[in-house]
């Protein structure tokens, strides 16, 4: 039975590889980043933005859980604005605090989405962006460039793998026990490598994207990337892996 690398944090871990489980492809739970809470920022009154950009279901878990222990008030202010998430995931974790996002692009990637928006939308306004200590900044920069202002909060931040673990991978890998390397994120993909030490893999080990982001990282590396999804979620990506394993 063939192996899969799930590099997501552990919180995230088990729904994607129930998914890998469903093609009858084993996994081995490797997380490459540590998701912490950032402290030192406050909420700011909502109603200074034209709109609000969540990049991830970690920067909506981390921003709702401070602005309603320090700002409840402003949920209110949240819901009225223009939200835009990437990725059905964190659209749906803002549903359940009743903040409804604009449409999401199939393709659920910060430079698709920064092309749904028109530059009237854009041009002139304000925007709040949530991110994590290793944001690409793709977003705020397409904002700057196209007229508008965007103020930047990490609400999170974004840490390595443990010696211990990454010197089990290593192992793993050099005894061929892995058949894929899948990836979710840009910081998933630099931590493993930065923790590997090398970008050179054994013959035969594939490497998966969850999308074009995550993929782009990976080519800025000289890795060569075999897996790509049609659509950028958990499902289809576990489908994808499995489709080029067989």
């Amino acid at each position: 039975m063939k192996t899969v690398l799930v590099t997501r944090p552990k919180n995230q871990a088990a729904s994607f590889v129930k998914e890998l489980e469903q093609y009858g492809l084993n996994s081995f739970v490797f997380p490459t980043i540590e998701i912490r809470p950032v402290s030192g920022w406050k909420v700011p009154s909502l109603l200074e933005f034209d709109g609000v950009f969540f990049t991830s279901p970690n920067s909506v878990s981390f921003f709702m859980e401070q602005l309603l222990l320090e700002r409840p008030e402003e949920l209110k202010n949240l819901q009225q604005l223009k939200i835009w998430a990437v990725g059905k995931t964190t659209s749906q974790d803002l549903a359940a605090h009743g903040v409804t996002t604009e449409p999401i692009p199939k393709i659920a990637d910060a430079a698709t989405l920064m092309e749904e928006i028109s530059d009237d939308c854009i041009k002139g306004h304000t925007f709040l962006f949530l991110k994590g200590s290793l944001s690409l900044g793709i977003i705020p920069s397409i904002i700057q460039k196209r007229g508008g202002t965007c103020v930047e909060i990490i609400v999170y931040e974004n840490l390595p793998p443990s010696l211990e673990e990454s010197t089990k991978v290593k192992l793993l890998l050099e005894n061929g026990g892995l058949s894929c390397l899948s990836f979710t994120s840009p910081s998933t993909a630099v931590n493993f490598f930065e923790a590997l030490g090398t970008t050179t893999l054994p013959l035969g080990v594939q490497i998966a994207a969850i999308g074009t982001t995550t993929a782009s990282a990976l080519k800025k590396m000289g890795v060569q990337v075999d897996v790509i999804p049609e659509d950028f979620n958990a499902s289809s990506f576990a489908k994808a892996i499995a489709k080029a394993l067989q």
